[in-house]
């Protein structure tokens, strides 16, 4: 056995003084480096992994993007379509001032949905565990009140 290592079998067979002996000084320092070895292979493990999980959710964001710019040419074409398609029925001109209206009128409705939505989640606090919390220290003070008591 080398210095380091540890009989964690049994007590040690050589006896006082044996070389197998170790102090509980020597084992609570060997615990102590193991546990820091074995926390730091954890984090950098943790950071691997994170390494590659952070690139495969950077290259989906990448696709989302792209989708987007692609979505956005479809809805150009589209607008395209329906001005061409308006354009049979009324003048030109009207026709896109018509597609225009109906795209800035989903356009506010889509920003006042949105902004509802952004009042109700504002500010950002998690109001259910800030309440539970202010409940757990009134218990407590409630509890350490009739101890002392």
């Amino acid at each position: 056995m080398s210095p380091r290592e540890v009989d964690v079998a049994g007590p040690s067979t050589a006896g006082p003084g044996g070389s197998n002996d170790a102090t509980a000084a020597e084992l609570v320092k060997q615990l102590s480096e193991q546990t820091s070895r074995l926390v730091h292979q954890e984090v950098e493990l943790a950071k691997a992994e994170l390494s590659v999980k952070g690139k495969q959710v950077g290259v989906g964001a990448g696709l989302f993007g792209g989708a987007g710019v692609f979505g956005l040419y479809a809805l150009g074409a589209l607008t395209a379509a329906a001005i061409a398609a308006l354009g049979l029925a009324v003048a030109t001109w009207l026709a896109a001032l018509i597609v225009a209206v109906v795209w800035a009128a989903v356009a506010g409705v889509m920003a006042l949905v949105g902004k509802g939505r952004v009042q109700k989640g504002s500010p950002p606090v998690p109001e259910q565990t800030v309440d539970s919390v202010k409940e757990d220290v009134q218990w407590t003070k409630r509890s350490a009140q009739r101890g002392r008591q």
